[in-house]
């Protein structure tokens, strides 16, 4: 490569064998396109449903994580391919906008680009492919809200709300205990919902896990679990009726900002200087014993002179908590975080019915349980698991039935899994195809076609024959006119859904059909692709 100068003195590139180069365009650019992004739909196939395989991801820190979450799959995995990107971020949009089903809305997308490479082959134009599969998505979209039902519950009676949210752990490694941390995802939305807005801050909702013990041990928490312990190993373990100053300053004389030096040259300067940061520390001290508070949490640390000044003053401290959990525990005891040790009063302090630091298993690992804090609505699910890759596979497991049951507050409508509603939706999509003319009937009826990848996958992946699953469920479907005859991944013995108790929120559904739509409509009308070299040359 090297750079040279036109008439006009304006500099350019030119690349060594530009001639030998050539660039990929229109329909070779969409194929290879849909190649590279087909590639990684399959990655995930193996990993959808009940019987899904896990991933195993190496960082290039030698961090290994263990998971078929779609979305932490592909955040987790070094994509270079540009359009591979466009995968990458559907599943990031599943994830952020619904919480689940990431993993079935780029298996859907591979599915629909598969049957777009059928049509380009026989000629189809691009456009004409994407009509076809926006009238398509739009029959699906009709055939959902009709075979959808609404499920009713309240804090004392949430049966259905429990199923939902088991469904979405029956892939996880979680499943055994399923139905305790489905309970347990349900009390901490009821704690933080506003039903009248139909309304959920999930940031109300911490999420603390610790290695030891099993998942078993996991509770829910009416307030905040800090992972830290008291500043002090003979400061009171426990406070009643507590009253938090939470600081942002740390516990230390003020430091010029200037360079500077100071000789000391005397055993009496030396004196007078330690004497001077000990009034430092006395002041500062007093400050907070004065406000009348009996618990210190601070964001950063303490010396070893403050630290026995809080322990003789009888208070209870705890250093380097977190900006985000300092956030957190300010917004659940109603207390303002405080900056300087002037501003201190006892106005800004939080309160919290008990804070106490509790003790785990025969490690003796610490942590701090803030409770019955002011605002009630603030709480903790508190996961226990035998190794860090157990309890983080349990986090994503807890986030994703929190999502679940939060969409189904926002709307109480369900439709069944195991591939059910995909396949109602492809025989819709078929019936619908034949009263189409022209060549968008094509489109919609490969559309149809790649509805069913996702029951084929669930079968595949439970050791079933895919043909001949999916053959009898079409027929059985048609035959009883019922909705929700699905794959029998776990081998009950029953077809339907609903006797299985495989419930899928509407909302998650819809947004899988249209966010895959809409990616599979984005890259085929990518024709070309201009590297930073090509615009500079």
């Amino acid at each position: 490569m090297s750079l040279i100068f036109d008439e006009y003195g304006r500099p350019y590139i030119i690349l060594q064998e530009q001639e030998r180069k050539t660039r990929i365009k229109g329909l070779d650019a969409i194929r290879s396109n849909i190649t590279a992004a087909r590639t990684l739909a399959r990655t995930l196939t193996t990993s959808l449903g009940p019987k899904g395989m896990d991933k195993m991801l190496q960082s290039q820190d030698g961090d290994v994580t263990v998971t078929n979450d779609g979305a932490t799959i592909l955040k987790e995995m070094d994509v270079e391919n540009q359009v591979a990107k466009l995968m990458v971020e559907l599943a990031q949009s599943q994830d952020d906008e619904i919480g689940d089903g990431t993993t079935g809305v780029v298996v859907l997308a591979g599915a629909l680009l598969e049957q777009a490479l059928i049509l380009l082959d026989r000629g189809i134009h691009p456009t004409k492919i994407s009509e076809g599969f926006d009238k398509a998505c739009e029959v699906c979209l009709d055939k959902l809200e009709q075979i959808s039902q609404k499920i009713e519950f309240n804090e004392n009676s949430y049966d259905d709300l429990v199923k939902a949210a088991m469904t979405t752990m029956s892939s996880k490694v979680v499943n055994r205990y399923s139905q305790q941390l489905a309970e347990i995802c349900i009390k901490a939305i009821f704690s933080v919902a506003d039903f009248e807005r139909k309304d959920i801050n999930l940031d109300l909702i911490k999420v603390e896990g610790k290695v030891g013990g099993t998942l078993e041990d996991s509770v829910l928490v009416n307030g905040i679990v800090l992972d830290k312990d008291v500043s002090h190993p003979q400061m009171p373990k426990a406070v009643d009726n507590a009253k938090i100053c939470i600081l942002t300053c740390p516990f230390e004389p003020p430091k010029p900002k200037t360079k500077h030096k100071l000789d000391i040259d005397s055993v009496e300067k030396y004196r007078d200087l330690q004497k001077a940061e000990q009034e430092y520390f006395r002041d500062m001290v007093q400050r907070v014993k004065d406000s009348g508070a009996n618990v210190v949490l601070c964001q950063w640390g303490f010396d070893d002179e403050a630290n026995h000044l809080l322990y003789q003053n009888g208070l209870l401290a705890v250093r380097w908590v977190g900006g985000v959990e300092i956030e957190l525990v300010a917004m659940a005891t109603h207390g303002r975080i405080i900056p300087r040790f002037s501003e201190i009063s006892e106005k800004k302090l939080g309160r919290a019915g008990k804070v106490r630091e509790v003790s785990l298993g025969t490690t003796h690992d610490h942590v701090i349980f803030i409770e019955d804090c002011a605002n009630s609505k603030a709480v903790t699910i508190f996961l226990r698991g035998g190794s860090k890759m157990a309890v983080d596979e349990a986090k994503r497991s807890v986030h994703d039935a929190l999502c679940q049951v939060r969409n189904l507050i926002r709307d109480q409508r369900i439709v069944y899994g195991g591939g059910s509603s995909e396949i109602a939706c492809s025989l819709a999509v078929s019936e619908f195809a034949d009263k189409v003319s022209g060549v968008e009937q094509y489109a919609i009826r490969c559309f149809a076609d790649a509805l069913d990848a996702i029951p084929s996958a669930l079968a595949d992946n439970s050791g079933l024959s895919s043909l001949e699953t999916l053959g009898a469920l079409k027929a059985a479907q048609t035959k009883q006119n019922n909705s929700r005859l699905g794959v029998d991944c776990l081998g009950l013995g029953t077809l339907d859904m609903k006797e299985q108790n495989v419930y899928e929120t509407l909302l998650s559904k819809k947004q899988q059909i249209q966010l895959a739509t809409q990616l599979v409509k984005m890259i085929l009308k990518i024709d070309d692709v201009i590297g930073p070299t090509d615009a500079l040359t």
